[in-house]
């Protein structure tokens, strides 16, 4: 006999995760799931009085001969020869060496033909913080590996430049196989719709499988639900807003990520079709190599007992760090007790009442994909 879950938030190990999760889910090669930049040396540069005040070993005046057995020590005393000077800018012939990691993940998309992540146009992380936030995420994502970290955000570039995915948010999808299916919901200190300090906004998303009318409409097609999953966290990555970010983060602070909520309650695909499996695999490494370091917490709720096949799928692409931020739940209704140490004040009661708060349900406050 299997038992079910107790309501409050447990460790992975005690119950299967699920289907797909989302970009916030870090590489399996990067545990999320990191680097101070240093300014490149500076280069000594020749002085241009170098030359007429430095002695050449051929004169004008023929050395006489009992120099040979006598070697004039050499005449240089203040001045740099050329040869110094060409060893004192050694550094100058292979700047990536001397580079901060931050500014070599800048060299290495400056020559890429997308210049967009995430919304945010990329510039000289520098002088710009969205792209600053953009480039750590990627080094955090790979604990600090820069070749690493290039990899993985030229990939995404190649990703990102082929798919298009900002423009699957205004894409139309068929209202019967995702109506309802997804959600995006913001929450703000006070009643403020946009604050300036990223602590004070809390971005959701929501998956609610339980919508899911037919097995074969909704994942029958999978290059269609796979976009319609894209759309949905680029819609997440607007609330977001990391183009408009203000505070830089490092390896141990990034208040831009996202909570993410998936509920089961009324599922009635238990079997593990062949579509489902596709899915799933799909989605979530499609996500993980794609948006890393996005994903603050993630709540498992109303799950059924038995969810093996999806927690084995996760397990393959997503890091172990990761895997402790996910919550599984029994009673949907007990979701509101775990934010009562969010910057957002109340933010338990601004919550659904489903999941155990006072606010309006999804179908009214939250915003979803376009459809047809």
């Amino acid at each position: 006999m299997t038992t079910e879950p107790s309501d409050a938030a447990k460790p992975v190990e005690a119950v299967p995760a699920v289907a797909t999760t989302d970009a916030d889910v870090d590489t399996k090669k990067a545990d999320e799931v990191v680097a101070v930049p240093s300014e490149p040396s500076t280069t000594k540069s020749e002085p241009e009085a170098a030359k007429p005040t430095v002695p050449v070993a051929t004169t004008e005046e023929t050395p006489k001969p009992e120099a040979a057995s006598a070697p004039v020590p050499a005449p240089i005393q203040d001045t740099e020869s050329p040869a110094e000077i060409k060893e004192d800018a050694k550094p100058e012939s292979t700047p990536g060496t001397q580079l901060s990691p931050l500014a070599q993940l800048w060299k290495a998309a400056e020559g890429h033909e997308h210049f967009e992540i995430w919304g945010v146009p990329l510039s000289d992380p520098e002088k710009h913080i969205p792209t600053q936030v953009v480039f750590q995420k990627f080094l955090n994502a790979n604990d600090g590996d820069v070749e690493k970290a290039k990899d993985q955000l030229l990939k995404t570039l190649d990703w990102r430049k082929k798919t298009q995915p900002t423009q699957l948010v205004m894409k139309m999808f068929p209202k019967a196989k995702f109506d309802g299916l997804g959600y995006v919901t913001t929450y703000t200190a006070g009643d403020a719709e946009a604050v300036d300090e990223p602590e004070q906004k809390e971005v959701f998303t929501w998956n609610i499988y339980g919508s899911v009318k037919s097995i074969d409409e909704t994942f029958g097609n999978l290059q269609e639900f796979v976009e319609w999953r894209v759309a949905l966290m680029e819609l997440g990555l607007i609330e977001l807003n990391i183009g408009g970010a203000i505070k830089p983060i490092t390896a141990d602070y990034d208040p831009y990520k996202m909570t993410q909520v998936h509920d089961y309650k009324g599922i009635s695909f238990l079997r593990q079709s062949d579509q489902i499996k596709s899915a799933s695999r799909e989605t979530i490494k499609l996500l993980a190599d794609n948006y890393p370091e996005l994903l603050k917490e993630k709540f498992f709720v109303n799950i059924p007992a038995i969810m093996g096949f999806f927690y084995g799928i996760m397990k393959l692409f997503v890091a172990k760090k990761t895997l402790k931020k996910f919550h599984p739940m029994s009673a949907g209704t007990n979701l509101a007790k775990e934010f009562v140490e969010s910057k957002v004040g109340g933010l338990g009661d601004k919550l659904p009442a489903e999941y155990g708060g006072k606010g309006a349900d999804l179908k009214s406050l939250g915003k979803t994909t376009m459809f047809q």
